[in-house]
């Protein structure tokens, strides 16, 4: 092959991935997304045996368009948001797919065995889904497991695996679609598959989980345990109104559109993220704030109402109490304090829970590990006045409520997409979601209806109903199956109203979580010691 139809090959296999990806793609599509690249590979590699024309770092080239392609044609709605952080996003992430490449590439070729070589792909791709999922860098939106979020009938069996279990069906059948059409044997020592038997493996592989997750999705019923819930979607422009209106302007809008659905004996009122942006509002000091008076009258209206609503809030440290890496410090003023993005929870008593969202957004709400390069905080957006990143919460608490036996995983905008992270609310005692956003940064693009798409995974995952408020998104209720009730249109003020079941039983995802990905990350070190230890005898042998 000449290097155009490489290249050319590699662009396809990044078209193939986007056309697979929701919320409209055909998800499908993702079971060959891989295969132009591993002929790719397989060319490479003939050719460097033969010693033509080729070197180690042949393969990252040749990878990185089908990656560059599609990280944009997925992602591309970044850009709206931030120009410099989607120009970074589309490059970086590009380029950690493009190295894991280049690891199978290398354990393939040191490999003591071809099954063991191609399996390399598998434990190297999900071990990179993890870590990307788990540092300061995080962007996993593109995790393969994410691909059939718009098919919940297809994948009820997440409930076993998670979205890592999606990743590991995707690669396994890439793999044996590559073997099917070079119509060559996949054999090991002692182990012959032939053409038919891999087609006939790769039939069951696919099909298999899909008739499960079928049966599962016809027979799941949920337990009777209703909360009445109103979802409000006050729609406030979060690039000019929401910080221009005044605090009673915005909460009058919220609670207008929450008294067209809303009756005496509704359970929660929920409000989308970053409702509230009254400035400064300490959290010492928020029961003397507008924002507090204005929602604790309200509340009284209602028998035994909690109203779930996103704020823009401050810690002030005491003198003498340790700093978090986070904290900041005043103009004017010998005192630190921290910035949060926060939920907070307010019943007819007064009384205020705060969650503050933990999972940041890389770039926007947090510089990566500035906790040990300080120096770069001074690129974080403006917030408060000040810059740097927000602060989090150490531990996964959920929003308790006895008098209802209910307890709420409070989950924010990017939170959303994280299985484990979920996880943790759910065994400590979450019954319910409520996912709090605000979508309307991205335009009307695929972003905010991929981002509704992955609460579906959450629902699967732990078998939890969610309600979800989005500001300038999309709202809804997602049931424990998966399926989306009511959702908003988009740039729309609206309330909707629905009850939804609670749920105190643990799945086994829930229990285990991440369980597949920590094998993959067992086995890649494996792996990476082999085949490092192979590269280094060779080159003595050599030498």
């Amino acid at each position: 092959m000449k290097r155009i139809h490489l290249i050319l090959l590699s662009v396809l296999s990044g078209l193939i991935m986007s056309a697979g990806w929701p919320a409209r793609g055909f998800p499908l599509f993702l079971f060959v997304g891989f295969v132009p690249l591993l002929f790719i590979e397989d060319h490479i590699s003939k050719q460097r045996t033969q010693q033509k024309q080729f070197n180690r770092f042949s393969i990252f080239f040749y990878s990185y368009p089908a990656f560059f392609t599609w990280n944009v044609l997925t992602t591309w709605w970044i850009y709206n948001s931030t120009a410099t952080g989607a120009i970074v996003a589309f490059i970086c992430n590009s380029l950690f797919m493009a190295v894991v490449f280049s690891l199978f590439h290398a354990t393939k070729r040191l490999s003591f065995s071809p099954v063991a070589g191609y399996l390399s792909l598998i434990v190297y791709w999900i071990t990179f889904e993890y870590i990307h999922q788990a540092w300061e860098l995080s962007w996993p939106w593109l995790n393969l497991g994410n691909g059939f979020a718009s098919q919940i009938q297809l994948i009820q069996w997440y409930e076993y695996t998670g979205i890592f279990g999606g990743s590991l069906w995707i690669l396994l059948a890439n793999i044996m679609v590559f073997f099917i059409l070079k119509k060559t044997s996949f054999f090991t020592k002692g182990i012959n598959i032939s053409f038919w038997a891999l087609l006939t493996f790769l039939v069951l592989w696919v099909i298999v989980p899909i008739l499960i997750s079928k049966n599962i999705y016809q027979d799941y019923q949920e337990t009777k345990d209703p909360v009445d819930i109103v979802v409000v979607q006050p729609n406030l422009d979060p690039y000019g109104e929401q910080y221009w209106l005044s605090t009673g302007e915005v909460m009058g809008r919220v609670f207008s559109l929450a008294d067209k659905n809303a009756e005496k004996s509704t359970d929660f009122i929920i409000c989308p993220e970053s409702t509230i942006q009254e400035r400064p509002l300490y959290e010492s000091e928020l029961v003397n704030s507008t924002s507090y008076n204005l929602l604790h009258d309200y509340i009284q209206k209602f028998n035994n109402l909690y109203v779930v609503i996103g704020a823009s809030t401050y810690k002030i440290f005491q003198e003498g109490e340790p700093l978090t890496h986070t904290a900041r410090k005043f103009h004017d003023a010998e005192k630190y304090y921290d910035a949060y993005n926060t939920a907070l929870m307010i019943d007819s008593a007064g009384k205020v829970n705060f969650y503050h969202k933990s999972r940041l957004t890389p770039g926007v709400e947090i510089m990566p590990y500035s906790k040990y390069l300080g120096f770069i905080e001074n690129v974080a957006i403006d917030l408060g006045g000040t810059v740097g990143s927000l602060g989090t919460d150490k531990n996964r608490t959920p929003f308790n409520i006895p008098s209802k036996s209910i307890k709420v995983a409070p989950l924010i905008c990017y939170e959303s997409i994280y299985g484990e992270y979920c996880t943790q609310f759910i065994r400590n005692g979450a019954n319910l979601i409520f996912i709090i956003t605000n979508d309307g940064w991205w335009g009307n693009t695929p972003g905010h209806r991929q981002h509704l798409t992955f609460s579906s995974l959450r629902a699967i995952e732990a078998r939890r109903s969610i309600a979800r408020s989005a500001n300038t998104g999309i709202s809804a209720f997602i049931d424990q199956r998966g399926v989306i009730h009511q959702a908003t249109e988009y740039w729309v003020q609206d309330a909707i109203r629905q009850s939804i079941n609670a749920n105190d039983t643990l799945t086994f995802y829930v229990k285990n979580g991440d369980y597949i990905a920590r094998i993959a990350s067992f086995l890649s070190a494996l792996l990476l010691l082999i085949t490092f230890s192979t590269a280094i005898i060779k080159r003595k042998k050599l030498s």
